[in-house]
C-alpha cells in the first residue's frame, strides 16, 4: 500500500553545506596565514528531511503511516555527530548532540551523492562578505525516464570562529580580531512534480523565517517547514489548483491541463525574450533531429528553465536522451557521450566545452545565439516554410511583457492580489504559447497520418518523403530516423487521443475533412495546384546561410538568418478560429492553516478538516457542473487515502466514473483494494456502489501480469517483399503499401496480377507494380496546368490520368482524366477543351482510323451533350483507355443511382490500379489482366443496374463509416442530434451529428450538416454497442454489451464518464419529457436479466430500480409518461411502481414457431400497438384497450422478419431482411398509419437493415449489416 500512497508536494527537503571539520580547517589555514583566500570546499549532505514525518507509532498507536509519500520505497542515510552543521556551543544544542546517530528515511531514487555537486554546481567557498541568495532548479532523470524535480535556494549566513577553534553562529562578535566569515548553505526541495515557482516561493517564505532565527533552530525551522510541504496535495488534471498559506505569501499549485501532459509552473516566454523566432524555431529543429545541444548562461536558473521550455514546445514528442540541464564544475566530462543529449552548463566554460568535441550544439542563452565548431559536421535543416511562416505569425500577435498589459491598471497595496494577478496573466499567456507551439507541431506532421497502416502498424516513410516539397525534405529525412518521431508513431498507431490529435482534426478543412470521408487516391487538388504555380518567386532557394558559423574563424557566434520565402501564408478561417484560445474558469480550493505538522494528531484533524471543506464545497456545487465535482471527490479521495479511510477514499473514486472516469488514478484505487483489512473488504462488499470496484480491482489484477508492457507493438517500414506472395499474404503487403485498403479489390488485384499463372505473385512483379504506381503518384504532382485551365475545373478536382499527345477530332493534345471528365489539354498555347463528363457517356467504342496504308486504333466517345463523337487516336493506350473511360463511366452511373459518391472513388481506383497493371506487365496479356480489375463495368453487363423507381427517388445519399477499415463493419446503432442556429461554447459548432455504433465499441460522427466525417474513431469500452440516447447539447449515452453505459462529451468528443450499476448487457434507453419548466428530467436504461434503473439526469444518481419477469429484456419506450418494455416473449406496461399493469404475448399464429418480438411502436392519439418479429413477414396491430390478439396482419412481401422499426409523422418505417430481384437485400417498407397499407418499398443495402432513426421527421436513416455496412439517408413525404 505505501508503495502507491499518492505523493504529496514534497519528496524531500535536503540542506547542503559545509561540514564542521572544513569550516575549522578554513579557519586555522585563514589564521594562520597558509591562505589568502578561502579554498573551495566540498559540499556535503548535512541534513534530509522526508515524509512520513508523523505516524501512529510515534503518538503511541499501532503502527501506521499518516502523511503523503512512499514510505517502502526508501533507504536510510544516517547523520553523523561529526557531519552537523555548526552549531553554537550553548545549552539550547546540549540535548540535541546527545544522540549520536539518526536513522532517517530517503527516498531510493534521490542520488545524495550527485546532489552537494548540484545544489553548488558552481562550487563552494567561504567568503568574508555577504552574498545574495540565489535559487536555480534541477531535473533528476532515473534509467526508466521518470523524472523528479528539484528547486535550490543558496542562502548566506554568518560564521564566526572564537580563537580556541569553537565555533559560533548567527551571533555577535566580541573581538575585532576575530575573522568574520560567511558560509553558504544549500536548500533543496525536492518534489515528483515540476512546481518550479510554487517551491521557489516556498523557499522565500522559509527564507524570512531562517534570517530571523538562532542557528540552533536552524534544522528544526527546516525540517517543520518541510513536514507542512508534505501535508500539501497535489491537484488533480483540468481547470483546478490548490492553495495554501506559507507567511507572507499564499502559494498556489496549478494542475495539469489533462493526464498526458505535465504540470505548468514557469513561463513560457522566457525563450521569447532571449531568441527572436527563427532562432527558436532552429533550437526546436536541433531537439527534433536529435542534435547534441548544449545550453549555456551565466545564470545558472535561466539554464533549467529554457530546457524545460523547449521540452513542453515540442509536446506530444518526448525527448529521449540524456538530459541534465546543469552540469557542475565535476561533471562537464558528460558532453563526452557518444549519444545525442541536451545539458547546460555555466558560460564560462563555452572555450573549454567548445574544445572537447566539434558537433555540439552551443546554445548562448545570454547572447541569443547558436553556434557550432564545425560547419561540416553539423547541418541544422529548415523547418517547412508552411510551418515557420505561420509560427512567426503566430508569435508576432502575442503580448509578452506584462507591464505593457497592465499599464492602465492602478497598485494593488496587497502583495497577494499582485501575485494573483500577475499569475493569472502568466497563465493565459502560457495558455497561447502552447497553442502556438502545439499549432507548429501540427503543422510540421499533420500529414503522417496519411501515410501509416494502422492494422499492420507500418508506416511508408519513403512514400512520406515524397510527398513533401523538395525543400522541405532534407528536414524529415534527419527527423524520421529518430526515437523522438518513432515513439510519436507509436502512439499515433495507438490512435492515441491527445492534443495533437485533437487541434489535428478541429483545424481540418472541410476538403481534408471530406477526403477521409471518401478514402481518394492521393493526387494534387486543382486548388494545390494553383497555390503550387501561382508565382515562382514563391519557392526561393530556403538554405541561404542554413549552417552554422564555425567557431575556428573569425566569426560571432550567432546562426545568420535564411532570407525567407515571398510567399505569405494564406490562413484558413476554421483553423483560424480553432487556435482563439477561450477564457476557461479556473477553480481555486484553498487548504486551511496549517497545523503543527510534527504532532500526529494535529496532523489527523488537519485532513479532517480539509475532508469537511470538500465536503461543503460539493454541496454547494449545481451537479451539472460534475467537472468540479469530480475534482473535489479525487482530492477528497487522496486526503481520505492518507488519512486512512479506505473506503471513504473508494466511495471517492467511485463517484469518478459518473463525474469524470478520465482522472480515475487507477493504480491507487487497487492498491486501496489490496490493502482493505478483512471488516474493510466485508463492509465494501456490502456497499453496492463499492462491491464492483472491489470486483474489478480484482480482475485488473489477476490480468496485469498479462498485459503490462503492452504498448500496442512496435512500428514497421515499409519494405518489399523478398519471396513469393499466396493471396494472404499479398493482402498485407498491399496493404501496408498503403496503395489500397479493400480487401475485396485487392482480391482482384491478385487475380490481374496471376493471370494464367499459378496463383501466386512474384516479389519483382510486385516491385514493378509498386515502382509504377508510386511514379505514376510522382509524375502527378509535377502536372503543370496553366491558370487557364484550371478556372475551368472545380477546386477539389485532381488530374489521375495524363495520355500521351495524340491526335484528336479537337485538336492535338493529352487527354485528362479526373474524377469527373475527360478534357483535352492542347498543345502549342496549352488550352482546356471538355471532352465529356462521366454522367453524360452514352458510348464508348474502340475503331481505326486510316493513316496512310495503316488502320490506327481510335478510341470514340459519344456524349449526350454533343451531336458529334470525339475520335482519339490513342494508339498503343487506346485498349486502357477503352477499359478506364468505361469503368470510371460505369462507377459514376453506379454511384448516381445508388447516390453513393463512395461508388466513383472505387472506380477511380479501380481505373489507377488498371493503369499500373498494365504498365507493369508489358505484355500481350496486360489489357486481359486489367480487366480483371473493371468490377463496375462487369456489374453493368451482368446485372441490371437500375434502381427501383420509388428507392430512386426517395434516396437522398449514402455514407460509408468504414472507409478507413479494410472490410465492412455491421452499423449496430444509429443516432441524430439535432444542432443549434446559435451556440456561444466555442468547442462547438453547432451542427446536427450523426452517432454510428459499429464492432467492438467503435463510434463514428459525422456532420449531419455536410455528411462528412467528424470523428472516425469515439472508443466506448471494446464490447458490442446496443443502444443510445441523446440527452442534451453535451452528452450522448451509450448501452454497451459489457453492462456499462458509456457517455461521451460532445464537446471533446471523448468517453468521460460511465455509468456501472447494471449487472448485465444494456439494451435500452427512454427518456421522459420535461413536465415541468423546474422540473428534473429522468432517463430510463434497461439490461437483459429485466433490470430498468430510472436516473436523474442532472446528478446521475439511481432514482429508483427494479426487476422484470421476461425472456430477455430487448428495449424499452415511453408513451405520454407510461413506460413499455419489449421481451422476446412478451411486451409490457408498466405502472409507476415498476409493476407490469398488462402484458402481451405473442400471436397465437406465431407461438407454434421459433418467433420473437423485434420492435414495437405505440400510436397513442389512435391507440394502437404496432409490433413486429424477428420470424415472421407481417406487422401486428393491437388496440391497447384489448391486448388479447391482433385486430390487423399487414403483410410484408418478400421479407424474412422484422428487425426493427421507428413511427415517421403517419409512417411506420420498418428495417427488414428481405429479397429483391432474386437476391437477399436489406429492405424498408413505409407503412401508413391510417390506410394500414405498405406504401414504399425500399431497397439500397445488399443486407439486413439493422439499425433506423429519424434526423427530426425530415430524413430517416437507415444501417446495414457488415456485409454492406453503410447507412442510406431517405427523404421523409
Amino acid at each position: 500500500m505505501a508503495d502507491n500512497l499518492p505523493s504529496g508536494l514534497l519528496e524531500a527537503c535536503v540542506v547542503v553545506g559545509a561540514s564542521n571539520d572544513k569550516l575549522k580547517e578554513v579557519f586555522q589555514s585563514l589564521q594562520q596565514g597558509k591562505e589568502k583566500e578561502s579554498p573551495p570546499l566540498e559540499a556535503e549532505v548535512l541534513q534530509v528531511h522526508a515524509p512520513p514525518f508523523v505516524t501512529k507509532e510515534t503518538a503511541g498507536g499501532p503502527q501506521g503511516s499518516s502523511g503523503f509519500g512512499r514510505v517502502q520505497r526508501r533507504r536510510s542515510f544516517i547523520k553523523k555527530k561529526k557531519d552537523r552543521p555548526a552549531t553554537p556551543a550553548s545549552d539550547d544544542t546540549t540535548k540535541d548532540s546527545e544522540a549520536a546517530d539518526e536513522d532517517v528515511s530517503v527516498p531510493k531514487d534521490i542520488d545524495l551523492v550527485a546532489l552537494p555537486q548540484l545544489c553548488f554546481p558552481g562550487g563552494l567557498q567561504i567568503s568574508s562578505d555577504s552574498r545574495e541568495d540565489s535559487f536555480h532548479f534541477l531535473v533528476f532523470t532515473d534509467v526508466l525516464g521518470n523524472q523528479t524535480y528539484g528547486v535550490v535556494v543558496q542562502y548566506c549566513r554568518p560564521v564566526q570562529i572564537y580563537q580556541d577553534s569553537s565555533l559560533y553562529q548567527n551571533g555577535h562578535w566580541s573581538s575585532s580580531k576575530v575573522p568574520r566569515l560567511y558560509a553558504t548553505f544549500g536548500i533543496c526541495v525536492i518534489s515528483k512534480y515540476p512546481y518550479y515557482n510554487a517551491l521557489r516561493d516556498c523557499l522565500s517564505c522559509l527564507l524570512v523565517q531562517l534570517k530571523t532565527c538562532r542557528m540552533a533552530d536552524f534544522q528544526e525551522r527546516v525540517k517543520e517547514f518541510a513536514a507542512k510541504l508534505a501535508l500539501v496535495p497535489i491537484p488533480p488534471p483540468g481547470q483546478f489548483q490548490v492553495a495554501f498559506n506559507l507567511r507572507p505569501l499564499q502559494i498556489v499549485l496549478p494542475a495539469k491541463e489533462d493526464k498526458e501532459n505535465p504540470t505548468v509552473d514557469l513561463d513560457l516566454h522566457l525563450p521569447f525574450l532571449c531568441f527572436k523566432p527563427r532562432q527558436l524555431l532552429q533550437i526546436i529543429t536541433c531537439i527534433l533531429t536529435e542534435q547534441r545541444l548544449v545550453f549555456l548562461s551565466s545564470n545558472w536558473a535561466r539554464l533549467t528553465l529554457m530546457a524545460e521550455c523547449f521540452m513542453l514546445f515540442i509536446r506530444p514528442l518526448l525527448w529521449q536522451h540524456p538530459y541534465v540541464p546543469i552540469l557542475s564544475q565535476q561533471m562537464l566530462d558528460f558532453i563526452m557521450a557518444p549519444t545525442s543529449f541536451l545539458m547546460g552548463c555555466h558560460l564560462h566554460h563555452f572555450e573549454e566545452v567548445a574544445a572537447e568535441t566539434d558537433d555540439l550544439i552551443l546554445i548562448n542563452i545570454d547572447d541569443g545565439t547558436l553556434s557550432s565548431l564545425s560547419l561540416e559536421n553539423v547541418d541544422i535543416p529548415d523547418v517547412p516554410l508552411d510551418a515557420e511562416e505561420c509560427f512567426v505569425k503566430r508569435m508576432e500577435s502575442i503580448q509578452f511583457h506584462y507591464d505593457l498589459d497592465v499599464c492602465h491598471l492602478g497598485t494593488s497595496t496587497d502583495i497577494n492580489e499582485q501575485r494573483m494577478q500577475r499569475r493569472q496573466w502568466q497563465q493565459r499567456l502560457n495558455s497561447e504559447i502552447q497553442t502556438v507551439t502545439l499549432e507548429l507541431i501540427v503543422n510540421i506532421f499533420r500529414e503522417v497520418q496519411d501515410h501509416l497502416n494502422y492494422e499492420h502498424r507500418v508506416f511508408n516513410s519513403e512514400e512520406f518523403l515524397r510527398s513533401q516539397d523538395p525543400l522541405d525534405q532534407p528536414f524529415y529525412k534527419k527527423v524520421l530516423d529518430t526515437h523522438i518521431f518513432h515513439s510519436f508513431l507509436k502512439d499515433r498507431l495507438n490512435r492515441k487521443m491527445d492534443s495533437f490529435t485533437r487541434l489535428e482534426r478541429s483545424t481540418r478543412s472541410e476538403a481534408q475533412r471530406m477526403k477521409a470521408t471518401l478514402d481518394s487516391p492521393r493526387r494534387p487538388t486543382m486548388q494545390q495546384m494553383a497555390r503550387k504555380h501561382s508565382g515562382p518567386e514563391t519557392r526561393l532557394s530556403r538554405r541561404l546561410g542554413a549552417s552554422l558559423p564555425n567557431l575556428g574563424e573569425e566569426q560571432p557566434h550567432g546562426l545568420p538568418m535564411r532570407q525567407t520565402s515571398l510567399k505569405k501564408l494564406s490562413y484558413d478561417a476554421s483553423v483560424t478560429s480553432a487556435l482563439k484560445i477561450p477564457e476557461k474558469s479556473l477553480k481555486t480550493f484553498k487548504l486551511p492553516e496549517f497545523p503543527p505538522p510534527l504532532a500526529y494528531h494535529y496532523v489527523q484533524n488537519y485532513y479532517s478538516e480539509v475532508i469537511g471543506l470538500l465536503g461543503k464545497a460539493m454541496a454547494s456545487l449545481p451537479p451539472e457542473n460534475s467537472a468540479l465535482l469530480a475534482r473535489y471527490h479525487y482530492l477528497r479521495g487522496v486526503v481520505n487515502t492518507v488519512a486512512g479511510k479506505r473506503l471513504d477514499a473508494l466511495a471517492d473514486f467511485q463517484n469518478l466514473y459518473r463525474t469524470d472516469i478520465d482522472i480515475f488514478p487507477g493504480e491507487l484505487a487497487q492498491s486501496l483494494v489490496e490493502s482493505l483489512l478483512p471488516d474493510e473488504r466485508a463492509q465494501a462488499e456490502r456497499r453496492s456502489e463499492l462491491k464492483r470496484l472491489v470486483s474489478k480491482a480484482k480482475k485488473e489484477r489477476d490480468t496485469d501480469g498479462a498485459s503490462r508492457g503492452d504498448d500496442g507493438g512496435g512500428v514497421k517500414k515499409f519494405q518489399l517483399p523478398r519471396t513469393h506472395m499466396r493471396l494472404e499474404d499479398f493482402v498485407k503487403r498491399v496493404q501496408e503499401s498503403g496503395i489500397v485498403k479493400d480487401v475485396a479489390t485487392i482480391h482482384r488485384l491478385f487475380e490481374a496480377l496471376t493471370v494464367g499463372q499459378i496463383k501466386q505473385v512474384d516479389p519483382e512483379v510486385f516491385r514493378v507494380f509498386y515502382t509504377f504506381w508510386k511514379e505514376t503518384e510522382a509524375e502527378a504532382q509535377d502536372v503543370y496546368l496553366p491558370a487557364g485551365v484550371i478556372e475551368h475545373l472545380d477546386t477539389h478536382e485532381c488530374v489521375y490520368k495524363l495520355s500521351s499527345s495524340v491526335k484528336t477530332s479537337h485538336g492535338v493534345g493529352k487527354i485528362a482524366m479526373t474524377q469527373k471528365r475527360l478534357f483535352l489539354l492542347t498543345e502549342g498555347r496549352p488550352g482546356y477543351v471538355e471532352i465529356t463528363k462521366f454522367r453524360d457517356i452514352e458510348e464508348v467504342k474502340i475503331s481505326s482510323a486510316p493513316f496512310l496504308l495503316l488502320r490506327i486504333p481510335s478510341l470514340k466517345i459519344k456524349s449526350s451533350l454533343r451531336k458529334e463523337m470525339f475520335e482519339a487516336n490513342l494508339k498503343s493506350e487506346c485498349d486502357l483507355w477503352n477499359l478506364m473511360v468505361k469503368e470510371m463511366w460505369a462507377g459514376r452511373k453506379m454511384a448516381d443511382d445508388h447516390k453513393d459518391p463512395q461508388y466513383m472513388q472505387l472506380a477511380l481506383t479501380n481505373v489507377l490500379l488498371m493503369d499500373a497493371v498494365v504498365g507493369c506487365l508489358q505484355s500481350q496479356k496486360a489489357i486481359y489482366a486489367a480487366t480483371k480489375l473493371a468490377y463496375f463495368d462487369r456489374m453493368k453487363l451482368e446485372v441490371p443496374m437500375m434502381v427501383p423507381k420509388t428507392t430512386s427517388e426517395t434516396l437522398k445519399h449514402k455514407i460509408n463509416p468504414s472507409v478507413d477499415q479494410t472490410e465492412p463493419r455491421a452499423v449496430d446503432v444509429l443516432l441524430y442530434t439535432p444542432g443549434q442556429l446559435s451556440v456561444s461554447d466555442p468547442d462547438s459548432d453547432g451542427n446536427p451529428k450523426l452517432w454510428c455504433a459499429l464492432s467492438d465499441g467503435k463510434v463514428v460522427v459525422f456532420d449531419a450538416a455536410s455528411w462528412s466525417m467528424q470523428q472516425s474513431c469515439v472508443q466506448a469500452g471494446a464490447s458490442r454497442l446496443n443502444c443510445m440516447l441523446g440527452l442534451d447539447l453535451y452528452q450522448v449515452w451509450i448501452g454497451s454489451q459489457d453492462s456499462v453505459i458509456y457517455i461521451i462529451n460532445t464537446r471533446s468528443m471523448s468517453c468521460n464518464k460511465q455509468l456501472t450499476e447494471h449487472r448485465n448487457e444494456v439494451t435500452g434507453f427512454a427518456l421522459e419529457e420535461r413536465g415541468e419548466a423546474y422540473s428534473q428530467r429522468q432517463a430510463y436504461s434497461c439490461s437483459v436479466d429485466g433490470t430498468v434503473i430510472i436516473w436523474d439526469v442532472s446528478t446521475l444518481q439511481v432514482r429508483k430500480q427494479f426487476r422484470l419477469s421476461c425472456d430477455r429484456l430487448q428495449s424499452i419506450q415511453l408513451f405520454s409518461g407510461i413506460l413499455w418494455c419489449c421481451a422476446r416473449d412478451c411486451i409490457m406496461e408498466m405502472r409507476k411502481n415498476g409493476v407490469p399493469h398488462r402484458r402481451l404475448s405473442l400471436p397465437e399464429h406465431l407461438s407454434s414457431r421459433p418467433s420473437t418480438f423485434s420492435g414495437f411502436t405505440l400510436l397513442t392519439e389512435k391507440e394502437q400497438l404496432w409490433t413486429g418479429c424477428a420470424e415472421a413477414a407481417e406487422l401486428c396491430v393491437w388496440h391497447t384497450r384489448d391486448l388479447a390478439k391482433p385486430f390487423q396482419r399487414i403483410p410484408l412481401q418478400d421479407c424474412e422478419g422484422v428487425t426493427c422499426m421507428i413511427k415517421v409523422k403517419n409512417q411506420i418505417w420498418v428495417g427488414c431482411r428481405g429479397w429483391s430481384q432474386g437476391k437477399v437485400r436489406g429492405k424498408i417498407y413505409v407503412v401508413d398509419t391510417d390506410k394500414h397499407t405498405v406504401e414504399k418499398e425500399l431497397v439500397a443495402h445488399t443486407d439486413s437493415v439493422q439499425a433506423l432513426c429519424s434526423a427530426e421527421d425530415r430524413y430517416v436513416l437507415s444501417g446495414s449489416a457488415c456485409e454492406d455496412g453503410k447507412i442510406a439517408i431517405w427523404k421523409v413525404e
